[in-house]
């Protein structure tokens, strides 16, 4: 789905199902309400109902109510990003998002009157370091800023912020910058906002730059993961060259290295007092809200903050390209190309939908022209195609991968080729009806998300400050009115020689730099301190949730389709179904269900081509898919209910009616060939990889794969064999839909015929995890600038008796930003800008648990990270304080937790993989209180301190030497080959 789509998708969420057959189109106005006190405005037919206020300094507030979960999204934002950045200063914006989370006077610190005189003396540190051009007189003015900082540091306290938002059952603590924008992400229950709101109102008032050395630090490493990123590479790339004068393309969101190694506090806080003023910033909620009362709140805890004008950048006209612009990016990972155009930005809103409508024709997933011409025909490995939509332009992108043997030049023409066919208009025109059937079907399933909502209200308003809003909400509808000769005209117009094309190749980047690793002395992170603001917010009052648990008997119905088990849970909300047919059966049983699974999409029957197929299904708005896990495999079927009947007539005609094509069957051959290849390059699956060999040992899950000489003797007829026998073994349906249980029974019966004999499932594979009885280092080669390491130990069989235990384990040392492990390896010693550590809890009752932990570094810090992860796992600190936050973070995340939909059957189903018959949460619920941290401590002891390990090491033998890797336990390079299996 492209940017755009996303940025309007949940919009008419909640379209009825005559609105889906193509109703009479309905208006939409702004209106003016009155409600509380407070006047709003909104727009007529907006399915989500949203508000718009605008307070008396400025400030823009957007509510938006739904009752679903006693959860709220909210989001704080304002309109300046990298865009805004100075010249002189890129990648400030980025930085002042980090430092908004270290806390103001009043948090954060032991005591403001004696940490503020350091504080300023690092800032001048800063700026004398930034005017300094002698290396030796750099270094010199950099130790004095680590001494100071270490000083200042015995004053804060590291992420209150992070305890906190913990504290009051927050989740998805989180920000993010971009070109336009900076947001601010918090999920937080119903029952708090008056304690949300009193922090983000202190956290927005007069932040504090503190414990900046350490946080410059995780950006250095964040700059250093997109250098080993050649996806972010090229990305930038494409930018720079599409917008050779526009900030889009001159300044880069992270900043360049050497405005990195010279940051300034003074810049810093200057960029904060200009853009963080309340005419350039909203408050934007989503969810469990009465938005009288809301707003209320909302105005009373940002009334100190003053008007103030805001200088918009001004966007330079970029001179159009009139020839084909080639640039080539080289690394280690896959080879792709991808054609970039520059387009009108969003405020032109007639062509933002045709920009979206022509990407769906061109890529919807189903029916579009790379869809059915490139993909389907297998013509190169894969081919996408999408907008990026900003304000002043957007970006209309297309990519390919190359077949074995193919080169980049011939994907190139045949995306090109595509482009000439929609400009001819050799396309079927009633397919921007099916475009606008499928992305209200979208819609629909995307309304209960509270994420969605605050998303899109979000991006209204950093694009026009919501003044658009009536367009967004008509978004879909202005799709529905594209006829076939706008589109035409419109890619006549804008597609032409004016492409900017970028080729990734294969091979040694010979411009590579990174950020040095600075001397950081290790600073206090205070756990046990608490300020008096925290306390405050603590013992605001708050109105209990209570939790609600499953009761599988009543929640979910039961049946009997001839031998096959029928669950059902019914759908309350809109028109929508899914159906499952869900067999004991995977990979481990049949190594070559998975390829037959993919194999489908390619094949006909005697009735249809596959292409017909593919643009039946997306008529109807409907979707199929085929899924093959390790022990299961899930056939799914899902769209509107009114075509219920003709989409499982569809599906059931396609599995057992299917022919083999052997050409396309040579043709997946070669691709699943290149996709090895291209896998074999790729860090992160070589890393999963690795980590499985660790966890399991030379035969794994992971390279559980056909060897060439097996999957060159697979036949089509096999596959084709597979797919047909499918239905005949031993499964489960599954049913949520509005029908009722007798209902969907005999709609399915009508389609769906069950074995009365069902055929016995081959027994699988087993796949047992290693015991780690010495130190073990596993190492692999990468051309990176980074290391990555993960440690991991199999420990003891599951017992459901330890899930509590387990549960508040995690919570306190290393599953999120406030855990004891990201509080020392990032925000004390600045060794990594990602960490963690866990206990793996099995998925199975007969399955072990393990010991799971990661850092990520630059490759000279590799030692140390490794040292300080380790004393963790030997000797975990105290901090009662810090597990009574993990404690009361778990117990409202259970309170606020509502399982529904047919997500109310997978529980069931995973909790019966455990052996367990009822909603485990209930049993965890009413332990938590009595974990104590002398139970925590003792767990640690016995399961994770002073084992031995194995060290799942992926760094270039040229940064780290793999000698030097021997303190750390017997080394083993393992090569790709043995990681991949072939």
């Amino acid at each position: 789905m492209n940017l755009i789509k996303k940025a309007i998708c949940s919009l008419l969420l909640a379209c009825t199902m005559s609105s889906l057959a193509g109703a009479q189109q309905k208006k939409y106005e702004w209106k003016e309400g009155t409600s509380g006190g407070y006047t709003y405005k909104y727009i007529s037919n907006d399915p989500m109902k949203a508000r718009f206020y605008t307070l008396k300094n400025g400030l823009t507030v957007i509510l938006s109510v739904n009752k679903k979960d006693p959860r709220i999204q909210t989001l704080i934002g304002t309109r300046a990003g990298s865009n805004n950045d100075p010249s002189d200063h890129t990648g400030l914006a980025h930085y002042l998002e980090h430092l908004l989370f270290k806390g103001t006077q009043r948090y954060g610190s032991l005591d403001w009157s004696k940490e503020k005189p350091y504080l300023d003396q690092i800032e001048s540190l800063y700026d004398t370091y930034n005017r300094t051009a002698d290396a030796t007189a750099r270094q010199a003015v950099y130790h004095s800023i680590d001494s100071v900082s270490g000083l200042a540091a015995k004053y804060a306290i590291a992420n209150e912020y992070d305890k906190m938002m913990s504290g009051m059952g927050a989740q998805g603590t989180n920000a993010h910058t971009w070109v336009e924008e900076t947001i601010y992400e918090e999920d937080i229950p119903s029952n708090v906002v008056d304690k949300f709101l009193a922090v983000q109102a202190e956290r927005f008032k007069d932040p504090v730059f503190r414990l900046f050395h350490t946080e410059l630090e995780a950006v250095y490493e964040e700059k250093n993961r997109g250098l080993d990123n050649d996806g972010r590479k090229t990305y930038e790339l494409m930018l720079a060259t599409l917008f050779p004068t526009h900030n889009y393309g001159q300044q880069s969101t992270i900043g360049t290295i050497e405005h990195l190694k010279n940051p300034s506090l003074k810049a810093i806080r200057d960029f904060y007092n200009t853009y963080y003023v309340p005419g350039n910033m909203a408050v934007v909620m989503a969810g469990d809200l009465d938005p009288d009362q809301v707003i209320k709140q909302i105005d009373q805890a940002f009334a100190y903050m003053q008007p103030k004008p805001v200088k918009e950048y001004k966007a330079p006209v970029e001179k159009p390209i009139s020839a084909p612009i080639v640039k080539e990016v080289f690394g280690p990972d896959a080879e792709n190309v991808m054609i970039a155009f520059r387009m009108p930005g969003a405020l032109d809103v007639k062509s933002a939908v045709l920009q979206s409508v022509i990407s769906e024709v061109l890529n919807n997933g189903k029916a579009g022209l790379l869809d059915l011409n490139i993909n389907k025909q297998q013509k190169v490995l894969k081919a996408s195609a999408g907008v990026m939509g900003w304000k002043d332009y957007s970006v209309f992108t297309m990519s390919g991968s190359p077949k074995e043997g193919q080169t980049l030049e011939q994907v190139k023409d045949l995306l090109l080729g595509q482009l000439e066919i929609l400009k001819k208009g050799e396309f079927d025109e009633t397919m921007v009806k099916a475009i606008v059937n499928n992305a209200k079907l979208a819609e629909l399933v995307g309304v209960e998300s509270n994420k969605n909502r605050a998303t899109s209200m979000m991006d209204g308003f950093i694009k026009h400050r919501g003044k658009n809003w009536q367009t967004d909400v008509s978004f879909v509808d202005d799709m529905s009115k594209v006829t076939k000769k706008e589109i035409v005209d419109f890619a006549n117009k804008y597609f032409s020689n004016n492409y900017v094309l970028l080729y990734k190749r294969k091979g040694e980047d010979k411009n590579l730099q990174k950020v040095d690793k600075p001397a950081i002395t290790p600073v206090e992170v205070n756990r046990e301190a608490q300020s008096a603001f925290l306390k405050q917010v603590n013992e605001m009052p708050a109105n209990s949730i209570k939790p609600l648990w499953l009761d599988f008997d009543k929640d979910i119905q039961k049946g009997k389709l001839g031998t096959a088990d029928v669950l059902y849970v019914q759908n309350k909300d809109n028109g929508l179904f899914r159906l499952y047919y869900r067999f004991d059966m995977g990979s481990w049983n049949n190594k070559l269900l998975p390829l037959a699974a993919q194999y489908l999409q390619f094949l006909g029957t005697d009735k249809y081509t596959t292409e017909q197929i593919s643009k039946e299904f997306y008529n109807i708005a409907c979707n199929f898919n085929v899924s093959t896990g390790t022990d299961a495999t899930t056939l799914t079927v899902s769209g509107l209910q009114e075509n219920f009947d003709k989409a499982v007539a569809l599906f059931e005609h396609v599995l057992r009616n299917c022919k083999p094509d052997e050409q396309a069957l040579a043709a997946f051959k070669g691709r699943i060939a290149k996709g090895r290849a291209d896998s074999k390059l790729n860090k992160s699956n070589i890393l999963k990889g690795l980590t499985n060999y660790g966890m399991y040992g030379p035969k794994n899950p992971f390279n559980n794969q056909l060897s060439q000489s097996e999957l060159d003797a697979v036949t089509g007829q096999q596959l084709v064999d597979i797919l047909h026998s499918l239905p005949e073994y031993q499964h489960m349906v599954i049913y949520y839909g509005p029908q009722t249980l007798d209902a969907a029974i005999a709609a399915i019966g009508k389609q769906h015929q069950v074995p009365a004999t069902p055929k016995t499932i081959p027994a699988p594979l087993k796949f047992e995890k290693i015991s780690q009885d010495k130190n073990q280092v596993l190492f692999t080669n990468y051309d990176m600038v980074q290391s990555e390491v993960n440690w991991i130990r199999n420990a003891g069989n599951y017992t459901p008796d330890n899930t509590t235990l387990i549960s508040v384990f995690n919570g306190y040392f290393g599953g999120n930003m406030g855990s004891i492990v990201f509080q020392t390896i990032r925000e004390s010693k600045a060794l990594a800008y990602s960490t963690y550590a866990y206990y793996a809890s099995p998925e199975k009752k007969d399955g072990r648990y393990s010991v799971v932990a990661y850092v990520g570094s630059q490759a000279d810090k590799m030692g140390e990270a490794i040292n300080g992860m380790n004393e963790l796992l030997n000797d975990m600190p105290r901090s009662e304080k810090g597990f009574m936050t993990a404690k009361q973070s778990m117990k409202q995340d259970i309170e606020t937790e509502r399982i529904t939909q047919d997500g109310i059957i997978f529980t069931y189903l995973g909790s019966k993989k455990l052996g367990l018959d009822t909603d485990y949460r209930k049993t965890v619920y009413s332990q938590i209180d009595g974990i104590t941290y002398d139970d925590v401590k003792k767990f640690h002891d016995e399961n994770i301190a002073n084992k031995p390990y194995t060290y799942c090491i992926m760094a270039s033998d040229k940064k780290v030497n793999p000698e030097d890797l021997k303190k750390f336990g017997d080394v083993k390079v393992v090569s790709l080959e043995e990681i991949f299996g072939y």
